[in-house]
């Protein structure tokens, strides 16, 4: 399987990112869209307005947005159709997922990354 690795947007372009794609709702605050190099942006992948103004980056509040989050990502059908277009990316070649929050620990990006692990461990279960 190819590489699937979280970046922060602000970190520099590498060749090794292959398709790096921006999965905040947002686009995040000083920088270019030049200088960002996208493949794709999926804005319907990120956490709904109202889940992500409650969540307000609290490290407290994490767990309960962490839940919350994920019943999002298996429940929208925008959000299990941008996941099927990721792991369908990961299966051609490398993909780094970009993301703009300052806490490299608390964030939906760490979420997201679960998620398709779980959906990529499970899919190699079933060939």
């Amino acid at each position: 399987m190819n590489p699937i690795v979280l970046k922060r947007i602000y970190e520099p372009y590498d060749e090794s990112d292959g398709y790096r794609i921006l999965i905040d709702r947002l686009w995040p605050r000083g920088h270019s869209k030049t200088d960002a190099r996208l493949s794709a942006w999926l804005k319907e992948i990120a956490p709904s307005p109202e889940l992500r103004k409650w969540f307000n980056h609290q490290p407290e509040r994490f767990e309960v947005f962490r839940e919350r989050y994920l019943h999002e990502l298996r429940t929208h059908d925008a959000q299990l159709q941008a996941i099927d277009k990721i792991i369908d990316w990961v299966e051609k070649g490398p993909v780094t997922l970009l993301y703009g929050a300052k806490d490299p620990t608390f964030n939906h990006a760490n979420v997201l990354m679960e998620e398709i692990k779980l959906r990529l461990n499970h899919s190699d279960c079933t060939h």
